[in-house]
């Protein structure tokens, strides 16, 4: 199935960020948005959380990945794919691929660092790696 969706120009604003009183056309965060009010998520990527984020690099980047997906949907027509696995999450999200000129959205995303490849799980964004408190050890 593929629905197509058109943003006039890089200037239209009906792609925004959703908030209380835009809910029709508007990016949720980086994988997820709403087309005409449908909640859609983006099934071919991963992004980093912004509401629940396990650490700040998460939400700086998780920004990121929503902002640059406002601006790849502003930028003119794009489709939606079914997802070839369902057409639903367990939360009631369509899952699709939104497509412009044969190229996934989010594989643009993959590519500037914003997004990961869905491979049916979330993994952690946040590398939790020890500090040593001693500073740099001294060559003999």
């Amino acid at each position: 199935m593929l629905i197509s969706c058109m943003a006039r120009n890089a200037e239209d604003p009906s792609y925004s960020r959703c908030g209380k009183d835009v809910r029709r056309n508007c990016v949720i965060d980086g994988d997820t948005l709403r087309v005409q009010g449908i909640v859609i998520r983006i099934a071919d990527i991963d992004t980093p959380e912004i509401s629940r984020p396990g650490c700040t690099e998460e939400k700086r980047l998780g920004e990121q990945a929503t902002a640059r997906l406002i601006e790849l949907l502003k930028a003119g027509r794009f489709g939606l794919i079914a997802w070839k696995r369902r057409d639903e999450d367990r939360y009631g999200r369509k899952l699709r691929v939104l497509m412009r000129d044969g190229r996934s959205l989010g594989s643009i995303l993959i590519s500037e660092g914003l997004a990961r490849p869905w491979t049916g799980k979330r993994q952690p964004w946040c590398s939790f790696t020890p500090r040593t408190t001693n500073g740099p050890s001294e060559a003999s």
